[in-house]
């Protein structure tokens, strides 16, 4: 069986007996899904294209859900050759992103439970700045002051660890609305949900945050 090598340098080989084509195109006028769609005919090319410009955006999102770099940079890998082997069943029918993201959510989770990582373990920063921009998400909609800067460390490991213990779906949107800046629209094709449920998932799962946060608001 072929394989297919990625490093973070992009895309370094198809499968076996496969052609990456140098066909001239200028990739910056297509689309992701064009883009794809080419792929899926056999324009191997493109694919370092998508690999480049989501490859640290995956790495990130499969980082929060398993708290290890290694294990994140090995998910991401697994998420862009699941990708490439699905090809030839990509329909352009939602975004590339949106169809990259599910395969990426549902390997997060199934690797979470083949490798029965216990949630304490999974430690989710909400309350810490974004390593890529620098923000703070407001979980519990208010801004620290000295005395709570005093209780800081206790108030990240209670945002850990109530963040784990939200139910999975909720769990994963909050990755995705908080740290991928994704909308609801986008988050609900991942999770195949109307953008109205993932609204009210959403709003479910910051309820419960803040309940459960309120003593460190």
């Amino acid at each position: 069986m072929g394989t297919i090598a990625i490093s973070q340098n992009g895309f370094q080989g198809a499968q076996q007996g496969a052609q990456v084509h140098t066909s001239g195109i200028d990739w910056a006028h297509l689309s992701d899904a064009e883009i794809m769609l080419r792929v899926r005919e056999g324009d191997d090319s493109g694919f370092s294209i998508l690999i480049e410009k989501y490859r640290k955006q995956i790495v990130h999102f499969m980082f929060r859900m398993s708290r290890n770099q290694a294990v994140a940079e090995e998910l991401a890998q697994e998420v862009f050759l699941r990708v490439y082997r699905s090809r030839q069943t990509y329909r352009a029918e939602a975004k590339f992103s949106t169809w990259l993201y599910r395969i990426a959510t549902n390997l997060g989770v199934n690797h979470a439970r083949d490798t029965k990582y216990e949630r304490t373990a999974q430690n989710v920063y909400l309350d810490q700045p974004d390593a890529e921009t620098g923000t703070t998400p407001d979980v519990a909609d208010s801004t620290l002051s000295v005395e709570q800067e005093l209780v800081r460390e206790e108030r990240m490991t209670a945002i850990r660890k109530h963040v784990m213990a939200l139910p999975e779906r909720q769990r994963n949107a909050v990755l995705m609305h908080k740290y991928q800046d994704m909308d609801y629209k986008e988050i609900g094709e991942v999770l195949k949900l109307s953008e109205s449920a993932t609204k009210s998932l959403l709003f479910r799962a910051y309820q419960t945050l803040r309940e459960n946060l309120k003593d460190f608001a």
